[in-house]
């Protein structure tokens, strides 16, 4: 649990110190720790939390809630994206099965056409007497409405594996931004207890 607590007030010191003249020249947002993305929410506890120098460089005292809650909050963001990454996935292979059975269906449908069209100029179809011209009208027919619906699918299909490799993207981006802020407050927490000890050290050598 304390692991937890330094990394998220590295990460924030990190923000803090790469980001504070930046964000002081532009308009300034309603921001909210409980609304908006994590990034506005990231500038929220940066802005409200406060603020001292020492040792030429900037700090940031947060409160403890304020953590828990952003922590609360990024977990939920990630989880959200996995979740829709999994519905995309089983909504692909869902319409994937759909568009081979349309396949299967038009070739079963081509495959007796071909056949009708060597019988008789007069043919029975579901009990009923037609000619060949109206019987092939019917069957194209038939054709045309798997296609577009093999079409329809076709697009479907491409359009949720455009998804899926979006918020694949967008996972990875964020776990390796996490895995860079962790490193940043390992590095950082590592300083300080070098620091401390350095300090502690002195202070037995007094």
């Amino acid at each position: 649990m304390k692991f937890v607590n330094y990394l998220f007030v590295f990460t924030l010191t990190f923000f803090c110190t790469t980001h504070n003249f930046a964000q002081n020249d532009t308009p300034k947002e309603k921001l909210s720790l409980n609304s908006g993305t994590i990034d506005n929410q990231f500038d929220y506890v940066i802005q409200k939390s406060y603020t001292y120098k020492g040792n030429g460089k900037v700090y940031k005292n947060v409160e403890y809630h304020w953590l828990t809650q952003l922590k609360e909050h990024t977990l939920d963001s990630l989880k959200a994206i996995r979740k829709d990454l999994a519905d995309t996935q089983l909504n692909v292979k869902t319409q994937a099965k759909e568009i081979a059975d349309l396949k299967s269906k038009l070739s079963n449908t081509e495959s007796d056409l071909e056949k009708t069209n060597n019988e008789k100029n007069n043919m029975a179809l579901f009990g009923l007497q037609m000619s060949k011209t109206n019987y092939n009208i019917l069957m194209w027919a038939i054709i045309a409405g798997l296609l577009a619906f093999l079409l329809f699918f076709i697009y479907k299909f491409k359009n949720s594996n455009a998804i899926t490799k979006a918020a694949k993207r967008s996972l990875s981006e964020i776990e390796e931004e996490f895995e860079e802020h962790r490193k940043t407050a390992l590095e950082r927490e590592q300083k300080v207890r070098r620091q401390l000890q350095d300090e502690i050290n002195k202070q037995k050598g007094v």
